[in-house]
């Protein structure tokens, strides 16, 4: 299912700092967060499928992902997964790949996507549902967000109590560094669920109680299932990134943090933008 809050061009250190929680089963093969070998992106990934939920570029782009929940999917669509890795492999303007997105995100299943570039400061949230409706392409504006497994900013309780909780630490440091740990104790570990009369009424009752939480534990009849990474995203002013994941391997919590520059981009005339080191 997954979870995120950011913040988007709205921090005087972080054009963009992004949290996220991957829920899925403890026993779905993945990868931790690192460079993948045949294409240069940095994010974990899903070994099964082979895609991903978050991933950066060197060139300062960024997708993530969450699932819509829906009481019925189709078991031969293409995966979701595969839709962040599309736009990282891109050159596409996040506006321009969303088009292109918008003619087959029918052979989905219900996603929602965010594509930014960070260095054109353009970020656009995608979405395939409700279906029968146009696709949703949507410029993402400054300032606070929470997607769950809905549209972007829906009025759920793990959205709401996410955005409340990530406001208050901000509002606590101010201009100043974020500390990555506390961000993810305090607001990615969250247990409280959500009262039973405003659940959404989509799915099972019970299902929906276990996911309502930030933080997401649920013996399933397939396994163990819920909260198994949570990662934290930012790129600062001077084009710092640093991807920090705390995810479950072999039943084990471990930590890893991968850093990098943007590549600038140098513009020479009638040339398009090529990427300096």
């Amino acid at each position: 299912m997954c979870i995120a809050a950011f913040v988007w061009q709205a921090h005087p250190l972080y054009p963009l700092i992004l949290l996220q929680n991957r829920d899925e089963y403890h026993n779905r093969p993945t990868k931790p967060v690192g460079w993948w070998e045949e294409i240069e992106i940095l994010g974990g990934r899903d070994e099964l499928a082979g895609g991903t939920w978050l991933a950066c570029s060197r060139e300062g782009r960024v997708a993530f992902l969450t699932n819509v929940l829906e009481l019925h999917t189709l078991h031969e669509a293409k995966s979701r997964g595969d839709l962040p890795v599309l736009f990282l492999e891109s050159t596409k303007s996040p506006r321009e790949f969303a088009e292109q997105l918008a003619t087959e995100a029918h052979q989905y299943n219900g996603f929602n996507l965010i594509v930014a570039d960070t260095c054109s400061k353009t970020m656009v949230y995608i979405s395939n549902r409700p279906q029968g409706e146009p696709i949703t392409i949507q410029e993402v504006s400054p300032g606070i967000h929470v997607l769950s497994n809905a549209k972007l900013d829906s009025p759920w309780h793990k959205a709401q109590r996410l955005e409340q909780n990530f406001r208050e630490l901000l509002n606590k440091y101010g201009e100043f560094d974020l500390p990555v740990k506390e961000m993810v104790e305090k607001l990615m570990e969250d247990t409280v669920k959500a009262d039973k009369s405003s659940l959404p009424h989509i799915c099972s009752p019970d299902w929906e109680f276990n996911l309502s939480s930030i933080y997401v534990e649920v013996d399933t009849p397939l396994g163990r299932y819920g909260t198994r990474s949570t990662a934290v995203l930012s790129v600062r002013a001077n084009g710092e990134v640093s991807l920090y994941e705390k995810y479950l391997e072999k039943d084990q919590w471990k930590e890893k943090t991968v850093k990098y520059h943007i590549k600038k981009m140098k513009k020479t005339e009638g040339q398009k933008s090529t990427p300096q080191n």
